[in-house]
């Protein structure tokens, strides 16, 4: 392997092997800060930044409660009317920022959106679950984002604290050390329970990362080179392109020296420069004032023509940057920037210039599987941990009937706050086409009319629901039912086929 180490390639590549919560600890602070700059002063990342939230979270991921009833001794028709209730009510409390926002700005939709920004500036979403009552208020349990870099990044293997996050002996998180401003004390540290006594959580913690991780790192951390080099590469270019656009109009002169311009005078005429006391040289410029007083240079009039002092041109220079090269090297660092951040190049820089509907439909296929990852190990715990703080809260007031109430809520508290949290779905290129493999695949008997409803991001109860509303609708004004084309029942068509005598010849 690697041929003994031997030559320019390896001979002098030997990175250091360390454990991955060490080279978190290390880089950290100078990452946060640079991706945090970037994104605030590059429009690149702030465009590709706010797409990746709009793919990934776009309004907000919405509940799908999914209890595991058998657990619990309910029915199925009963899990599935709890879990339409359990919807309904959920959204009275994320769809208002005074029930949901500790702070009383954010929906839940909002918080989310926040929530990944900071994932992306920092690799690391921190939240705490408190209870504050408030007037006007139905529920107690809030939501408070905190930043990152206020959770100390401070090792104490004595107390088993590393990076702020303090773990039992199995490294289960059971404390985290932070800071919080005081406006007497100024900056104070504390440190909070992961946990309450009943298991309720009372910080939320999400990172992505390697095995012995126990601390998150942007995801744009190995990028921050390829963004640098980009800036350079912009302001090294635009800064050659005004250079040669302010010198437009140059003026070429083989002008003598003060010897040569001696020479080409009579003795007479030496003489009396020196008891004026005029060098040649300031001769030499008197002569060309005196010739432009009565020779104008207007570039500013078509097709005029400028008698310049002999031994003088005049050119014009057109800007010669960006180079032709540029723009192949400039979208190669965008496209690395854009894979970094988990979007494709053309909707990073809505650039679909060489894109075809192939492309675009494979690119958007394959993201998408990112997309739906983060959705799913990165959001998702951060949802699901604060919903299921409020289930246990909406059960303990009886706003929900559950089996046993909430002793029975806590005996099963996993099962009874199962749920899936869904985004926008997969972008299409062309609807049309999407309709027609949709069909195909409904006509072969291989796609359900929930894996269809799924992938255009909507669910199936609530379509059916919704149709079920709507026929009831028309029958009451009388409207008649909609004509479904495409999919038909074989044995209808059968039926309503003409016989061979009837059948046109």
């Amino acid at each position: 392997f690697m041929r003994g180490n031997r030559g320019v390639v390896f001979g002098g590549w030997r990175p250091a092997l360390r454990e991955a919560s060490d080279d978190v600890g290390s880089s950290w602070d100078l990452a946060a800060a640079r991706t945090i700059d970037l994104i605030q002063n590059s429009g690149w990342m702030a465009g590709a930044l706010d797409q990746a939230v709009a793919n990934t979270v776009g309004t907000g991921l919405r509940l799908k409660a999914m209890p595991e009833n058998d657990l619990f001794g309910m029915g199925n028709e009963e899990a599935e009317s709890l879990a339409q209730l359990v919807e309904q009510r959920w959204s009275l409390w994320a769809d208002k920022p005074y029930e949901c926002d500790i702070e009383g700005r954010r929906s839940f939709g909002l918080l989310q959106a926040a929530a990944f920004r900071s994932w992306f500036a920092t690799g690391e979403i921190w939240a705490e679950i408190p209870w504050r009552e408030r007037a006007g208020s139905r529920y107690g349990t809030k939501v408070r984002l905190i930043p990152p870099h206020r959770v100390v990044r401070r090792n104490d293997m004595a107390r088993n604290v590393v990076q702020g996050v303090r773990m039992d002996g199995d490294g289960l998180a059971v404390s985290y050390i932070a800071t919080r401003k005081d406006a007497s004390l100024g900056t104070v540290e504390f440190e909070v329970s992961a946990r309450d006594d009943l298991g309720r959580a009372r910080v939320i913690h999400v990172f992505d990362g390697m095995p012995g991780q126990v601390r998150g790192i942007s995801p744009l951390t190995p990028a921050l080179q390829v963004a640098r080099q980009f800036d350079q590469l912009s302001d090294a270019t635009l800064t050659a392109a005004i250079l040669q656009t302010v010198f437009a109009a140059s003026i070429t002169s083989d002008e003598p020296t003060e010897e040569v311009l001696s020479g080409l005078l009579t003795p007479q005429e030496q003489a009396r420069l020196s008891a004026s006391g005029i060098s040649p040289w300031d001769a030499y410029i008197q002569a060309q004032s005196g010739w432009y007083d009565n020779a104008t240079i207007n570039l500013g009039i078509n097709g005029r023509i400028a008698h310049l002092f002999p031994g003088q041109k005049l050119e014009l220079h057109r800007a010669q940057h960006p180079h032709s090269d540029y723009r192949d090297f400039a979208a190669h660092l965008l496209r690395e920037l854009a894979r970094c951040m988990g979007l494709t190049y053309e909707s990073a820089t809505a650039d679909y210039t060489n894109a075809t509907y192939s492309s675009v439909r494979m690119a958007s296929g394959e993201i998408f599987q990112i997309t739906l990852y983060r959705r799913a190990h990165i959001l998702g715990p951060f949802c699901t941990a604060v919903y299921e703080a409020w289930l246990e809260e909406e059960i303990a007031r009886g706003g929900i009937p559950f089996p046993g109430g909430l002793d029975g809520f806590l005996a099963n508290r996993s099962a009874a706050s199962r749920a899936i949290w869904r985004g926008a779905p997969k972008p299409q290129a062309d609807d049309l086409k999407m309709a027609k493999a949709h069909e195909i695949w409904c006509r072969l008997g291989v796609m359900t009319d929930a894996a269809i409803a799924e992938d255009l991001g909507h669910d199936i109860e609530d379509v059916y629901a919704q149709r079920a509303r709507e026929k009831a609708l028309r029958e009451t004004y009388g409207l008649p039912d909609h004509q479904y084309q495409g999919i038909t029942n074989p044995a209808d068509s059968s039926s309503t086929e003409p016989s061979g005598d009837q059948a046109n010849p």
